[in-house]
């Protein structure tokens, strides 16, 4: 959500500036400019964020490695566990 928030950030900045040309090409370079942009601000900015699901992705695939290990495999718990997580 943030990435389409912040790409069009860049596309009604891009249009301000006078990237509005009406013909094919102009809408073009406008939004081809505008995705590279959003894209290299939304690698920097949003850094933080991926870097927290990352991490919750990781706990989460080590604790049911750790279930399996310990012959824990019942699939209902698991299910129910995960929609809790899912609700924080």
């Amino acid at each position: 959500m943030l990435r389409l928030l912040i790409f069009f950030g860049f596309v009604l900045l891009f249009w301000l500036i006078g990237l509005r040309d009406s013909s094919d090409m102009g809408r073009l370079l406008l939004v081809g400019s505008a995705a590279i942009a959003s894209s290299a601000v939304s690698y920097v900015l949003l850094r933080g964020m991926r870097d927290e699901m990352t991490t919750k992705l990781v706990e989460r695939h080590e604790a049911r490695v750790r279930a399996k290990a310990e012959g824990f495999e019942d699939g209902d718990e698991l299910a129910e566990d995960a929609e809790i997580e899912r609700d924080r």
